[in-house]
């Protein structure tokens, strides 16, 4: 099995997924859980089935090589979103528990499932420290900025640099805002999605000066999102390949502004399976490989 995803913006050769059949179960067991998960309302188990249908067939169409997590009974309804679990590096697959107590054990799951198709696993982030993959930002396969907030902690952070210390150059620390609250899901990836080498879609008002100033510094043009689209999820973007990438449709400005910069843009209705648990298009992906 090839892998190795030290990229945010290389062309996708193999991702995981999770369908909502499998994470959301059925419409019965999401209105036991959708509270204590803190979505923004129930979800409609049918519509969020027909959107991922939506979703996937975009996934499919362009990369080679998809795979799929099973149901488990350690993984709630954030399984989902598929980001969030791991790292997967040039030398295997690292593991975090995650900040939020319910997607504690949810790292247990996709390690069994990627080690039977062959991902090694590098390491493990471990209690005391905290780390949520949406918080790992690959700036380029040698440099990585992290979000340090309420789901990654310093110890996490810590923890990371040693097993990355032989395959990364600079670990770039970024303070997260207080944003709105300790229960809202605010990650480093939250105000940056990077669609090129020298292109972000960014949300600048929660992004630490110093950061936006070294973004700019290394090249990179910044498309930014306004509050509207922001609270649509309109910062998070996945790139597919180099300016080649998928949006939650709703935010109609951010995706003319990708188009403008030369990008093909592919949108997909979101709002029961993504805009309600605050997991965007690259919160429904884990990238295995990126080229």
């Amino acid at each position: 099995m090839e892998y190795g995803c030290q990229s945010m913006v290389g062309k996708i050769k193999s991702v995981l997924l999770k369908r909502p059949s499998e994470a959301f179960v059925s419409q019965d067991h999401l209105n036991s859980n959708y509270e204590k998960f803190c979505y923004f309302g129930c979800p409609d188990y049918e519509k969020a089935v027909k959107e991922y249908e939506d979703f996937e067939k975009i996934i499919i169409d362009y990369v080679e090589n998809v795979f799929y997590l099973p149901q488990d009974e350690r993984a709630g309804l954030d399984s989902i979103y598929t980001h969030d679990p791991l790292k997967v590096t040039s030398k295997g697959a690292i593991y975090f528990p995650m900040g939020k107590e319910l997607r504690s054990k949810e790292y247990l799951v996709t390690e069994e499932y990627l080690k039977s198709i062959g991902v090694p696993t590098l390491g493990y982030i471990k209690s005391p420290g905290k780390m949520e993959g949406g918080d790992v930002v690959w700036l380029d396969e040698r440099t990585v900025a992290i979000g340090r907030g309420y789901r990654t902690n310093d110890e996490g952070i810590r923890q990371f640099k040693e097993l990355v210390k032989d395959i990364v150059d600079e670990v770039i620390v970024v303070s997260m805002p207080h944003g709105e609250g300790t229960d809202a899901c605010l990650h480093l990836m939250s105000v940056i999605s990077m669609v090129d080498k020298d292109l972000a879609v960014v949300y600048s008002k929660y992004m630490p000066v110093f950061f936006r100033e070294l973004l700019v510094e290394r090249g990179m043009k910044l498309i930014e999102v306004n509050d509207k689209e922001y609270d649509y999820l309109g910062s998070n973007v996945l790139a597919l390949a180099p300016r080649v990438c998928i949006v939650l449709e709703g935010n109609p400005e951010v995706k003319q502004k990708l188009i403008e910069e030369g990008c093909t843009v592919y949108a997909y209705e979101g709002h029961e399976m993504s805009y309600r648990g605050t997991g965007g298009p690259t919160c429904l992906t884990h990238p295995i490989t990126r080229l």
